[in-house]
């Protein structure tokens, strides 16, 4: 008689299991966006941080992410990548993503900070429901799109369905309020169904709708409409919208083209709100000037071309598709941050990945590294 395996001994085989060696260069770009963030990270928190008696309270919560993210990366770089498109794991990952996202707009259960709802507190940890729902939902995108084959040419019989359950994630964040997030999921989507073949024409159509919602959205409420007049010209209302703005710009005018040193930045002295999560590249021009500034934005740069060289290397559409989405996701939530720090973009809340203080944050994004890091495997194999 054949002896059945039990499922802890099947992981322990699969987590111990010899492969090829990972992307040397993900591996090397991870290690510096995390050294550099929390490097800026003490910089932007040391003066705030003093008041708590620990100069280092915020780099240590950061660090003790760090942690739990490299303990996820060490996973699920170890876990083939075609485990992530079972049927279960895509459905339970949209289906607690929806649940947390419900939770986190009812009064009383999301934080409210700012005029937002954009956190959840359990067990003492806080978190956002929106970090983890880009990468449920880059996950459902690989997957539906790999399987679409012909339909995805098809606007109504391809494309609509495909784009239900993004379209649930898009309303329910713009709930909290959070447009640039939500905005930053569409914009990932929009770049899988271009890779996955979708008409041109149709692909068109998305991104006029798009804008058109974009727009109505950002002008249907005053304050909105304020935001995106002081973007044009911050300094002309900087009592109001405009203050956070001038102080970024003011940070970038200081630092001119080699910074004023690490922690020497003057902007975070309770000037510039926030400096340590939505406008900490801010901190980056101030301390470290425009020479820091291309050495962060050639990071990330390297960072995409890095993630979509594993992509094409990959002969598995799903594979393909996968490696794109996380590295999209990862890449344009970078340059839509930096983008509103410098003032090209209309504000808005979203952090820096890798940069901005949030643990949770930082934890999820390096486990999706992770699963970066083992389709690179795979398509190292193939090269052999």
């Amino acid at each position: 008689m054949l002896q059945h395996e039990s499922a802890p001994k099947r992981i322990l085989k699969v987590l111990t299991r010899r492969r090829n060696p990972v992307d040397g260069t993900l591996v090397a770009l991870l290690i510096l966006l995390l050294s550099a963030g929390l490097l800026v990270l003490f910089s932007a928190t040391y003066y705030t941080a003093l008041e708590s008696g620990n100069p280092w309270d915020e780099v240590l919560r950061q660090l003790f992410g760090v942690a739990l993210g490299t303990a996820a990366c060490a996973i699920t770089s170890r876990i083939p990548y075609r485990f992530w498109r079972q049927g279960w794991v895509v459905g339970m990952g949209l289906a607690l993503s929806a649940v947390l996202l419900v939770l986190v707009i009812i009064p009383g259960v999301g934080v409210y900070i700012n005029g937002s709802r954009r956190w959840l507190v359990l067990a003492g940890v806080s978190f956002q429901p929106s970090e983890l729902a880009k990468f449920a939902l880059v996950l459902y995108m690989a997957t539906v799109l790999s399987q679409a084959g012909p339909r995805i040419r098809s606007m109504w019989k391809g494309l609509v369905p495909i784009l239900i359950a993004p379209g649930v994630a898009f309303l329910l964040i713009l709930e909290q309020p959070n447009l640039s997030t939500a905005g930053s999921i569409m914009i990932v989507a929009l770049i899988l169904i271009i890779m996955a073949g979708a008409k041109w024409r149709h692909i068109l159509l998305m991104l006029v709708c798009g804008v058109a919602v974009g727009g109505y959205y950002g002008w249907s409420e005053p304050y909105r409409r304020r935001r995106l007049m002081s973007f044009m010209n911050p300094f002309a209302m900087m009592s109001d919208e405009g203050y956070q703005l001038s102080q970024s710009l003011i940070a970038f005018g200081s630092g001119g083209l080699f910074g004023m040193g690490l922690g020497q930045g003057r902007q975070k002295y309770l000037y510039l709100p926030y400096p340590e999560s939505d406008f900490i590249f801010a901190i980056v021009g101030e301390d470290f000037g425009l020479l820091g500034c291309l050495v962060v934005i050639a990071l990330f740069v390297a960072l995409m071309l890095a993630g979509f060289r594993v992509a094409i290397m990959c002969r598995e559409k799903f594979g393909t598709l996968l490696a794109a989405g996380i590295t999209a996701s990862i890449t344009v939530q970078a340059f839509l941050n930096m983008g509103v720090v410098v003032g090209i973009l209309p504000t808005t809340g979203l952090p820096l990945p890798f940069f901005s203080a949030g643990g949770t944050s930082v934890s999820i994004t390096m486990a999706a590294m992770g699963v970066l890091m083992n389709i690179s495997r795979t398509a190292g194999k193939m090269d052999a």
